[in-house]
């Protein structure tokens, strides 16, 4: 077996298993905040986080401190998925306080022994000392609290706030600068006072992303711990907005949420999945889920952003999804970013695939990607692995209801990923028999047992079953159920195959002849499908024998009994079966 793609999960699974076995380095808390990696206490050894962002918890107060170049400043917020901090001028906590702020953040350090903070889009705005009273709407009054002639504490000194687009060089020559500060300051030409200190009570965001690539030594230490940071921290930063925050309508979900303590992804603001977006410029397609949106995160990372639409299942579809995704890692599996829950808001953000939905590929007009047979055979095994996966390979048996084509992700080397885990249930691996108290699926993929519950028990076999379905239209390169075809025997595509199949007929399966290769391919893709379809869930392989079935050689496979006998004794026509789907359909 190729390790190499295991081997980054396998460095940081021994890398976090590493960190977690240093409990003097465990994120810690003082007030509102979760201080952890890059950030550290200066009451944690040296040798946690990086001591170049070392912060301080004031004791009499809670707060969050951050000390540099003797200047002092309070840490309102830290965005770990971010890589944001926002501060504020200790005197503008206290209301009641009548000083004017004047600690002048440093943009950024120039070596490697410094801090190295970046503004975020921020303008600066300066604060102004003048022995004479300015009349222009520029100056605008920085007194808080003052005495009969509008000064500030002396009569012959006036403070004013200067907007950062003036030049020093410009300014009265009577004033004299004594702080400057970043800001939403854009324009603030004849704002009353207290509206400006109002802006700065809210802080200033930096960027602590940006480093002196020059630093080699530091250049790893960052990356590597970054990544970890992440992982770390980000569960107990989450666990504790759970906590505190109610802003979700649906407190099923919030409950849900904060249920799960092994949870890896993020969970957004809603303004920032809007910034991700770029306020869902890029539309990339629409279902009856919602809608799926192009993102890019801070970091360049592309991003499907699937926003969902008023919830019809009380938010089932949400839980489902983060539930099962949320907690598990394979190839073959889209990989689940973050997820954002804001009232009625919900998104879900993964990882971008580059060549869409296998629908696109398989079922589109003229301009459609042709995929050559060994490219098929190879998307087929791995949407199997994925599905094996779900089924055995996690601590929970995950069972998907809704395997078809257009669930079905591709990236830019064509590796399937199986994604919508919106009608997914958690079952314990000892469940051979589950219970549904409505059917779930797709017309075309849902197995029989969901609708005539004569035929057997609901279990993982209804996902085989859907694969099946979906092998089929992978060799067709069509919908099995097409009216307009242009004879009526192909109407329903897995019997007309299954009658030329079996009574060894060539099948035509595209324009040009197929090789031998190709022919064997095919063989094995049809005798595993109709394994995957049979009717009784009792006469369909797990998805483990699929897997053998696709890597056997085709003289020592053998062909099932023809599908939909059973149902055909039991109910009027396959017809009924296939009406009686479109209850279910849920896109």
């Amino acid at each position: 077996m190729n390790l190499k793609p295991q081997l980054p999960l396998i460095c940081l699974l021994a890398l976090i298993a590493i960190v977690h076995a240093n409990d003097d380095c465990a994120p810690l808390r003082c007030g509102n905040l979760t201080i952890g990696y890059p950030f550290r206490l200066k009451t944690q050894p040296r040798n946690c986080g990086d001591p170049r962002f070392e912060l301080d918890c004031e004791n009499s107060t809670d707060r969050v401190v951050l000390i540099i170049e003797q200047e002092k400043f309070y840490v309102q917020n830290i965005s770990y998925s971010d890589y944001t901090i926002r501060f504020v001028d200790p005197s503008l906590v206290d209301t009641n306080n009548c000083s004017i702020p004047l600690s002048s953040f440093p943009l950024s350090g120039s070596s490697c022994d410094q801090y190295m903070f970046e503004t975020i889009d921020y303008q600066f705005m300066y604060i102004v000392n003048c022995m004479t009273r300015m009349e222009s709407r520029v100056y605008i009054d920085a007194s808080r609290c003052i005495n009969g002639s509008g000064s500030s504490s002396s009569q012959q000194s006036y403070f004013y706030f200067l907007v950062g687009r003036t030049p020093p060089s410009e300014f009265d020559p009577s004033c004299t600068t004594v702080a400057r500060v970043p800001g939403d300051f854009q324009n603030i030409s004849g704002l009353p006072t207290s509206d400006v200190y109002e802006k700065l009570s809210k802080g200033f965001e930096m960027s602590w992303r940006y480093y002196n690539m020059s630093c080699e030594d530091d250049q790893g230490f960052f990356i590597v711990h970054i990544t970890l940071l992440g992982i770390i921290c980000l569960i107990a930063l989450v666990t504790y907005k759970w906590q505190r925050r109610h802003l979700s309508a649906d407190d099923k979900i919030e409950e849900f949420l904060r249920s799960q303590n092994n949870l890896m992804p993020i969970r957004y603001s809603y303004n920032e999945i809007k910034r991700i977006t770029k306020g869902f410029k890029d539309k990339l397609g629409e279902g009856g889920y919602g809608s799926v949106f192009k993102g890019k995160l801070r970091s360049n990372h592309l991003v499907a952003v699937k926003l969902l639409g008023k919830a019809k299942t009380n938010g089932q579809d949400f839980i489902s999804e983060v539930a099962t995704i949320g907690r598990i890692h394979h190839v073959n599996v889209a990989k689940f970013v973050g997820f954002c829950v804001e009232g009625s808001k919900q998104a879900l953000v993964y990882d971008f695939m580059l060549n869409g939905s296998l629908d696109k590929i398989i079922f589109s007009g003229e301009d459609k990607i042709t995929l050559s047979w060994q490219k098929t055979f190879e998307i087929a095994i791995g949407v199997a692995r994925g599905i094996e996966y779900l089924h055995r390979g996690c601590d929970t048996q995950i069972l998907h209801f809704d395997i078809k084509p257009h669930n079905i992700l591709l990236d830019e080397n064509f590796v399937p990923k199986v994604s919508d885990f919106g009608l997914a249930k958690l079952y314990s691996v000892d469940d051979s028999i589950v219970s549904l108290t409505a059917a779930r699926g797709t017309l075309g993929y849902i197995a029989p047992e969901l609708v005539y519950k004569n035929i057997g028990g609901i279990s993982y076999k209804a996902d085989v079953y859907s694969f099946g379905m979906l092998l089929m239209e992978m060799i067709g390169k069509r919908k099995n159920l097409n009216e307009f075809v242009e004879h009526s025997s192909q109407t329903y595509f897995p019997s007309w195959v299954y009658d030329r199949f079996n009574q060894g007929e060539d099948i035509e399966l595209g324009d040009a002849p197929l090789t031998s290769t190709e022919k064997t391919i095919v063989t094995k893709m049809i005798i595993a499908a109709f394994w995957c379809i049979q009717m009784k869930p009792t006469d369909r392989p797990s998805m483990s024998k699929v897997l053998e079935i696709l890597d056997t050689d085709i003289k020592f496979l053998e062909m099932p009994p023809k599908p939909y006998q059973l149902l055909l004794e039991s109910s009027s026509s396959t017809e009924d079966y296939l009406t009686k789907s479109t209850l279910v359909d849920y896109n």
